[in-house]
Order: C-alpha cells, then sequence, then structure tokens
C-alpha cells in the first residue's frame, strides 16, 4: 500500500477537521430555537423587515412611544366601564406611552383601513371569558375611525354580541364560553367569584358550537377561569377537579372544530394572559398600581401560568397536525411574552365592574385604550400573512 507523504497526511487531516467542524456548525445551526427560548413559538410569526428578511414578531421588548395610543375613552364608545381606566380617574398616562418592539424587525402600526379590506366579506368569532371580550372591544376600537357596526345581542346568551360593519359585509362576534366547554355554575345562587363549578370537559359549548360554521376567522382563548374551583365530568362522570383536566377543554375545542364538515376557517389560539396581583390576590388586598412596564428579568411567568402556557401550544400542535389532513390551518397568536412585563396595564381600582357600583382591584382585564390593543396590531400582521399564503397557493 502506498503512504502518503508527511506533509500530505497533515493537510489532509486538517481538512478533514475543517469538514468535520463545518458539518457540526451546520447542525447546531439547524437546532429548534425554542431548545434556547422558553417562550418560542412552534410557528415562528414572521414580519417583513425593510431587508426582506423574517423575525418573530412575539419576541421583543417594550420601548418608548411618546405619540400615546390610537384611540381614547371619547373616540371610542365600546369600551366598557370595567375597562374605561381613563374615564374613572386614573391619574397616569404613562402607560399608554409604550409600543411593542420585536428584537429583529419593526411591527408595523395598525392601519384600519387594511384591516377591514383584508376581511371585506367574511367573518370573525372570538371564543372564550370576558378577556377575549376586551380584545374584540379594543378591535372595534381601533376601527372606529372607519364607522360604527351595527351591534346585534344574543338572547339566548346575553353575554354574546356580534356586529356587522355593513360597508365591508364583515361581522366580528364574541361568544362567552369562559372554559371554552359546556359549564354549570354549581351553586348559582352563591353569586361570587370563587362559586364552584361543574366542567363537562367533553362537551363544546353550545353558545359558539351552534354557530362557529360559518365563520372565516376564529380566535380561541381561555386561561383564568381555570383557577377557580370546579369539578371535572366526561361522559357524565367526575373525572377529576381544578386543573387536573386542562388539556381537555382544548382538545374538545379544537377537534369539535376538525369535526365541523363546513367549518372551513382559520384557527388562531391566543396564549393565556397573566393577572398581576401584587401584594395579595384580588379578594386579600391585592391591587396593580405600577405605571409602565417592568423588565422580564423583575417578572416572570409563574404560579400555574407556563403549565397553562404549555399546554396551549402543545394541544394547538396536535390541532394543526390534524388540521393538516382536513386542510385547516391552526395559528399561534402568541401575546403571553409581549404581556407578562405590562402589569401597569390593567385598570386595578379604576374601572367600574358591570352593573355593580363599587370599584374593585381588576388585575385581569386590560385597560382600553392599553397594551391589550397590540395583540391586534398581531392580529392584522397574522391575517396578512393568511392573504399571502393563499396567493401563493
Amino acid at each position: 500500500m502506498e503512504l502518503l507523504p508527511t506533509g500530505k497526511k497533515l493537510l489532509l487531516n486538517a481538512t478533514m477537521k475543517l469538514i468535520l467542524v463545518t458539518i457540526a456548525l451546520i447542525l447546531l445551526a439547524m437546532i429548534p430555537l425554542n431548545l434556547f427560548n422558553h417562550f418560542s413559538s412552534p410557528w415562528p410569526s414572521p414580519v417583513s423587515t425593510k431587508l426582506g428578511k423574517k423575525c418573530d414578531m412575539f419576541r421583543g421588548r417594550w420601548v418608548q412611544f411618546p405619540k400615546g395610543p390610537y384611540y381614547t375613552n371619547v373616540t371610542c364608545h365600546h369600551i366598557l366601564d370595567q375597562q374605561n381606566c381613563m374615564k374613572f380617574g386614573r391619574p397616569d398616562t404613562e402607560f399608554l406611552k409604550w409600543r411593542w418592539k420585536p428584537d429583529e424587525c419593526e411591527l408595523p402600526f395598525f392601519d384600519d383601513a387594511q384591516f377591514l379590506e383584508l376581511v371585506r366579506g367574511k367573518s370573525m368569532a372570538f371564543i372564550g371569558d370576558s378577556v377575549a371580550r376586551n380584545q374584540m372591544e379594543s378591535l372595534l376600537c381601533l376601527l372606529a375611525s372607519e364607522g360604527d357596526p351595527i351591534t346585534v345581542s344574543n338572547t339566548k346568551y346575553p353575554l354574546s354580541k356580534s356586529c356587522l360593519y355593513t360597508d365591508y359585509n364583515f361581522t366580528v362576534a364574541s361568544f362567552w364560553s369562559p372554559y371554552l366547554v359546556k359549564d354549570i355554575d354549581a351553586k348559582p345562587t352563591a353569586g361570587t367569584a370563587n362559586s364552584l363549578m361543574n366542567v363537562y370537559v367533553d362537551e363544546a359549548h353550545e353558545a359558539w358550537m351552534s354557530q362557529i360554521e360559518k365563520f372565516s376567522y376564529v380566535i380561541v382563548s381561555a386561561g383564568i377561569w381555570f383557577f377557580r374551583p370546579q369539578v371535572y365530568y366526561e361522559n357524565g362522570n367526575i373525572v377529576g377537579c381544578h386543573l387536573c383536566h386542562k388539556k381537555k377543554p382544548f382538545q374538545t375545542t379544537f377537534r369539535t372544530l376538525l369535526r365541523l364538515k363546513n367549518f372551513k376557517g382559520v384557527t388562531f389560539l391566543r396564549t393565556v394572559s397573566p393577572s398581576h396581583f401584587e401584594n395579595g390576590e384580588w379578594n386579600t388586598g391585592g391591587n396593580c398600581v405600577r405605571t409602565k412596564p417592568v423588565s422580564s428579568k423583575e417578572m416572570r411567568l409563574e404560579g400555574l401560568y407556563p403549565e397553562m402556557y404549555s399546554t396551549q401550544v402543545e394541544e394547538l400542535k396536535a390541532a394543526a397536525r390534524l388540521g393538516r389532513k382536513r386542510g385547516l390551518k391552526f395559528r399561534l397568536l402568541d401575546t403571553t411574552e409581549a404581556m407578562v412585563v405590562r402589569p401597569d396595564g390593567h385598570p386595578s381600582y379604576y374601572g367600574k365592574k358591570v352593573h355593580e357600583n363599587v370599584t374593585i382591584p381588576d388585575c385581569v382585564h386590560w385597560c382600553l385604550p392599553g397594551p391589550i390593543d397590540t395583540w391586534n396590531e398581531f392580529l392584522l400582521q397574522m391575517l396578512k400573512m393568511e392573504g399571502d399564503s393563499s396567493l401563493g397557493q
């Protein structure tokens, strides 16, 4: 066998090492980002930059924005008293002068005319609790300069409602369903926020299920109600209590949408929105009196929220896999990272609960205007991407 000269052997060894190092670097670059970032989305939602690159708009920070909000409580009359912080005397306005800045790009401003053109002839439903309705009312305020819709009340489910923008033939609706599935108050006369609830995890809530097939876009959200006392039922039998079956309502919701033969819409899951009670809970002296965002080092997702967030993402990924077989799209509207650091965005004592004369510390809902408007900036970009995707098919 012919042997290579020593110099050639050294050159060959160096070349092989270089090749191996290059391969290792390529493999390292292919490792999913979510191994390095707790909040990384399974579907990074790109926003085009000026250089034509893509970025994940859900990862970023809040930066000062002196111009303030898109609207006020004077220019928008869709704000419930519960979230109307300015009307009820909130003295500070600094919380309104911040804007979400993705790490690798700029988040475009909300364009009301563009939004309505994208949804012309379509319909959108918000399914969930009062925070889902909070987002819908934010959207109505962002669209206020384009005119007022016709509001239609739901006689069977008074907490649900729909609005029609006649010039665009666009309907937006909210369906009150705090657990997404059927729920019954075990003691309806008790009237407290911690009353025991019976939750039927395998039965989709009739409020939305009976009407959802006709909607083009569905925004699913739930979270805070799962922290209340509750008993879970499946097939009519008690199967557990409190958070022990938290996955099932999301499974039932997504699988119901997958089973409905006439449903052809795009489903968005808006991830859990954390409350920010400090120095106690809502009924033990807790409040949220901060006036500006905090750093991610100062506040993180804690308690049961990380588990809820992971459950939501896991169940949406499973639905997306099943949806591909039917041609249905499931998307992640990941608002959690942005909202963890906004303890200043809640009404606290500057809101009046519906049908009550007493102010309460509300650290669950979001002031309007306020940081919740960013959710609809995200939503607009996702609708634009859906439009670009359909054009490319």
